[in-house]
């Protein structure tokens, strides 16, 4: 086995909510099996942006993508969370 990424969609609450706090935010909260890899702006629609967050887990150990989907998912400013892929490195 070895290390798996999990990308997920960040949807803030609204289109004027500072990003760059968000991402800060968002790293403070990523668990300790997982490790941040990037977090990029995404345009979605009409000013709207979404983040892009790429974690690196241990695919060993019981834990899942669920766990860092979840911390992301409390911060404050968050909509939603989607994780759009887990693939094996």
């Amino acid at each position: 086995m070895g290390d798996a990424a999990v990308r997920m969609k960040v949807m803030p609450e609204s289109a004027d909510l500072d990003l760059k706090k968000l991402a800060e935010d968002i790293k403070k909260v990523i668990p300790s099996f997982a490790r941040l890899h990037a977090i990029e702006e995404m345009p979605i629609a009409f000013g709207l942006k979404a983040l892009i967050v790429v974690t690196i887990m241990d695919d060993k150990g019981g834990r899942s993508p669920d766990e860092i989907e979840v911390a992301v998912s409390k911060v404050a400013g968050v909509e939603s969370v989607e994780v759009e892929e887990v693939g094996l490195l």
